[in-house]
């Protein structure tokens, strides 16, 4: 599946970005939202890949997790 526009997939795996925050709300991570999960996914996963499927991409988003977030935060 191929998109136009970084907006189009954002919008696509909006669900499992949303799904992620709740898990992350869930277990204390109150500040972590979606836009946080997609541009540390987007610049320290996706950026050095090749041929990324929608399979893959939200296959990333469920297992990430909120430490490497967090750290991510912290120095950005």
């Amino acid at each position: 599946m191929e998109f136009a526009t970084l907006n189009d997939l954002y919008e696509r795996v909006l669900p499992a970005l949303k799904l992620k925050r709740e898990e992350f709300r869930s277990a204390g991570e109150k500040y972590i939202n979606e836009d946080d999960i997609w541009e540390y996914l987007k610049i320290n996963k996706w950026s050095k890949a090749n041929d990324l499927s929608l399979y893959n991409i939200v296959d990333d988003i469920i297992k990430c997790n909120a430490s490497d977030i967090k750290a991510w935060l912290v120095k950005n």
